[in-house]
């Protein structure tokens, strides 16, 4: 089964990502706006118990931190990906990191650059139009995480969660 682990921010946030993605990413349907953790990637069952009593560990080692996002970005010209740039903090770099080391799955494709996509997959003419007129939107949200997610992917291909994990308030 595939599985990821993401944080979703705030209802309002996902209600200002999701007016965009509606028009603009064909993931829409698939899963609420987030942040990516860890990426998409296989587990057998006995792989995801050990998982969750890392995450578990990992969880209870964290405090609730705040996340800024001051503006719209692009991944251009590597896709023409369009998102919401959550400023990068030290307590999300090592959430990251953890998510990249020990029992988990090596999965690391890019560096990690916190955002919330809002834009995907688009033709380059369409790509161009909507990043041009987004990054000169007043884009300002602050939103407090404690908490994060294990998500696993259904077989039409939209992702559900599997566990929550809060911020010191996990039983090992």
């Amino acid at each position: 089964m595939k599985y990821g682990i993401v944080i979703f921010p705030t209802k309002e946030i996902q209600d200002e990502a999701n007016s965009y993605r509606k028009r603009y990413d064909p993931h829409y349907a698939l899963i609420p706006p987030h942040i990516t953790l860890k990426g998409a990637f296989e587990a057998d069952d006995q792989l995801i118990e050990s998982l969750i009593t890392e995450l578990k560990r990992i969880a209870n080692e964290t405090k609730p931190f705040t996340i800024n996002i001051n503006k719209v970005s692009t991944f251009a010209p590597v896709t023409n990906t369009v998102y919401l740039k959550v400023e990068p903090r030290q307590e999300l770099i090592d959430l990251y990191e953890k998510m990249h080391t020990g029992k988990f799955p090596d999965n690391q494709e890019y560096a990690f650059v916190p955002h919330i996509t809002i834009a995907q997959k688009l033709p380059h003419d369409e790509y161009s139009d909507v990043y041009s007129s987004l990054s000169m939107k007043k884009i300002r949200f602050e939103d407090t995480i404690d908490r994060f997610q294990l998500m696993y992917q259904l077989e039409n291909g939209s992702w559900t969660v599997y566990e929550t994990f809060v911020f010191g308030k996990e039983y090992l």
